[in-house]
């Protein structure tokens, strides 16, 4: 399988060097070639295999470089915790993607790069430098999933006072080959620098840089799984499946695509976002307008240019009414999402963290019908947002495991101002 570049697609490159190095030579993200449904008849038997089978068959075709029984236990170690489906409501499930080792849905894709990436990295004694910018929950995904990873140094953006005390936790504590910069602004800050930085020749001519933000095809198509994997729980209900996705920098959302194309029987997508309502009004207009991204309490939605958007238009061949026809996308608004947090949690004793309570919202919006079951996406554990949540229902939050190991330790973070500033701290290590 090779991957092209969307913005030229006679730059090819395997499925290890896009890994590698993030984004193709001319800044473009990569893309599959060739997207090939399964066949049916593993679509329609889909409950005779494991998990671990089901991922492999999605994502084996698009690996190279990964001899199969390697790939296999990648997939083991990569999908080691549940991912529940729990009824809500009368037709509405909420998928549990916040089991992981961070509680957050980008466990997935970080821990099967990070094993990608260490694979590629064994007869290598070559230094690779993921450089990474997140709005909440990748970078204590990724810090997790590289913490101690051969040949792997990791530097996290993120924008300072943005995140909440434990996202800030979980990427600040770990040490290591982890590296934690604190941007003086907001996530597309962050973004910019981290894209100004691979543009940068002084840079990309002294160390190898590669991106684990969704941009990364091995972050970005491992989340395929749990969507088949709902759909495998839900498939003897006999009815459509309809996903609400909490949507950021879009990478989750076009992974339901991918599995879709890959010929997963659901018809209609729905990204739900908060204020940073690009795509929404592009849906309703026609016109696609990048917008500086504002705060919610749904912070890892905070992104006035999702990156990934252009993955979607490409696999439904940039025809606008073919993807308004399978993308329906609703903004919702602070005040709308503590309301669902409270009716939620007072007529079915869930208690949801703002992003989930988006993805809710956006089924309500959508109007299911008979014929439909509703999942939206939980991408991380209640505890992450405690300070919206608690106050919100008067409930006490029992704290995880995996959140206890974080709390007492001491957060180390370098704070910079502009792109010279983490150009200084990339060079000078």
């Amino acid at each position: 399988m090779q991957f092209y570049s969307l913005n030229n697609q006679s730059i090819k490159d395997s499925f290890k060097e896009a890994v590698i190095q993030g984004i193709a030579s001319d800044k473009g993200l990569f893309f599959p070639e060739e997207i090939n449904p399964l066949p049916k008849e593993f679509w329609d038997s889909i409950e005779e295999f494991s998990d671990e089978e089901i991922a492999f068959e999605l994502i084996n075709p698009f690996v190279d470089h990964i001899e199969p029984q390697k790939l296999k236990t990648i997939i083991k170690e990569t999908l080691s915790f549940d991912f529940p489906v729990v009824p809500i409501e009368k037709g509405i499930y909420s998928l549990e993607l916040f089991h992981g080792p961070t509680m957050a849905f980008k466990d997935v894709g970080a821990r099967f790069m990070a094993r990608c990436l260490q694979h590629f990295n064994t007869d290598n004694e070559n230094h690779v430098t993921v450089l990474v910018a997140t709005s909440g929950d990748t970078g204590g995904a990724v810090a997790n999933g590289f913490l101690g990873v051969k040949g792997v140094d990791v530097v996290i953006l993120y924008p300072k006072g943005k995140v909440s005390d434990i996202q800030e936790k979980q990427l600040t504590t770990l040490g290591n080959n982890i590296k934690a910069l604190e941007v003086n602004g907001v996530f597309d800050d962050c973004q910019d620098m981290v894209k100004t930085a691979f543009l940068d020749k002084e840079i990309t001519d002294n160390m190898q840089l590669t991106s684990a933000n969704s941009i990364n095809v091995a972050r970005w198509l491992p989340q395929m799984f749990y969507f088949a994997l709902a759909y495998k729980k839900l498939k003897p209900q006999e009815k459509e499946v309809v996903f609400s996705v909490p949507s950021g920098n879009f990478g989750n959302i076009c992974a339901g695509f991918m599995a879709q194309k890959l010929g997963m029987p659901i018809k209609t997508m729905i990204a739900a976002t908060n204020a940073n309502d690009v795509v929404p009004h592009y849906l309703q207009t026609g016109e696609y307008q990048i917008k500086k991204s504002v705060a919610t309490i749904s912070n890892a939605m905070d992104v006035g240019n999702p990156s990934n958007f252009i993955r979607i238009q490409s696999l439904f061949n940039n025809n606008f009414k073919s993807l308004k026809n399978h993308l329906k996308s609703f903004r919702f608004t602070d005040y709308q999402t503590r309301e669902a947090i409270k009716e939620i949690y007072s007529e079915n004793n869930y208690i949801c963290d703002p992003h989930g309570a988006i993805g809710y919202l956006g089924l309500k919006e959508f109007s299911l019908n008979e014929t439909q079951l509703g999942v939206f996406l939980e991408t991380a554990h209640p505890i992450k947002f405690i300070d919206t949540v608690a106050p919100l229902l008067n409930v006490e939050i029992a704290v995880p495991p995996q959140i206890k190991q974080v709390l007492g330790k001491d957060k180390t973070s370098i704070e910079i101002n502009n792109y010279n500033d983490l150009k200084k701290a990339l060079l000078n290590d």
